[in-house]
């Protein structure tokens, strides 16, 4: 296990299954503490136990993120559990999808709060702190719907391109205190939240030069690189882990 973010604690929302759990136990591979967040405390627990059994360091914080007061409970008690955040990974999301004719305004809200919201709420928290500090990461994770336009995607999409634009401010805001603030844009991932799509999701994938589906690890790899020290002079960037799919 190489120490590249040892003495470093960082918080995962979501990070209990999919491209979570896997960036999870990526940054705990790079030495970090990390706690980790979701509403199962059941797949808390193993991705928990998880990461330990491969000698690494996490904890679980339970959180139902659904407005502001829930994301500034999770800072809190992220604190409390693994101390100073150094790094913040901002993975949770949900992405119902429909057409906009009849689309339900209960869902419009979910998707724009814990997509856009949180995020935000959390790095009001977490970054002015980094900032005082003098050095901390912040992830974000986007989607290449946030920039190519697909059918039934439109609520979803917006929300992830608010969440690229927010990547960019907050760079030009906490960079010059030594701040990080970059994105991922996944494309085509296979995991328990995808597996709703079935045979879409290859079909998606296929028409990319990668021409399959990504695997969680291949996404935390990239979410890692962003977190750690040889990304040391990227600033605001979204960089697109889609097997080429925005390529073609």
């Amino acid at each position: 296990m190489t120490a590249e973010l040892s003495g470093s604690t960082a918080l995962v929302t979501g990070g209990t299954s999919g491209i979570g759990r896997a960036t999870a136990v990526a940054l705990a591979g790079l030495g970090a503490r990390v706690v980790l967040s979701g509403r199962d405390a059941g797949r808390g627990a193993q991705a928990v136990e998880t990461i330990r059994a491969g000698g690494g360091k996490a904890d679980f914080v339970a959180a139902d993120l659904k407005d502001a007061a829930s994301a500034r409970a999770l800072a809190a008690r992220a604190r409390e559990v693994g101390g100073p955040i150094d790094v913040l990974v901002n993975n949770a999301g949900v992405f119902p999808t429909g057409p906009t004719s009849g689309f339900p305004e209960a869902d419009f809200d979910a998707v724009f709060t814990t997509n856009v919201k949180v995020p935000f709420y959390l790095v009001a928290e977490l970054a002015p702190e980094m900032a005082a500090r003098g050095h901390g990461a912040i992830v974000n994770v986007s989607t290449i719907v946030a920039t190519a336009g697909m059918a039934g995607m439109a609520p979803y999409g917006a929300s992830k391109a608010a969440i690229e634009l927010m990547t960019k401010a907050w760079a030009a805001e906490f960079g010059p205190s030594g701040v990080r603030v970059n994105a991922v844009s996944p494309g085509p991932t296979r995991t328990e939240g995808t597996a709703a799509f079935g045979d879409g999701l290859d079909d998606l994938a296929a028409a990319g030069p990668a021409g399959r589906v990504a695997a969680p690890e291949e996404i935390a790899a990239a979410i890692a690189f962003l977190a750690a020290g040889d990304a040391s002079f990227v600033h605001g960037a979204i960089l697109p882990v889609d097997g080429g799919r925005l390529a073609v």
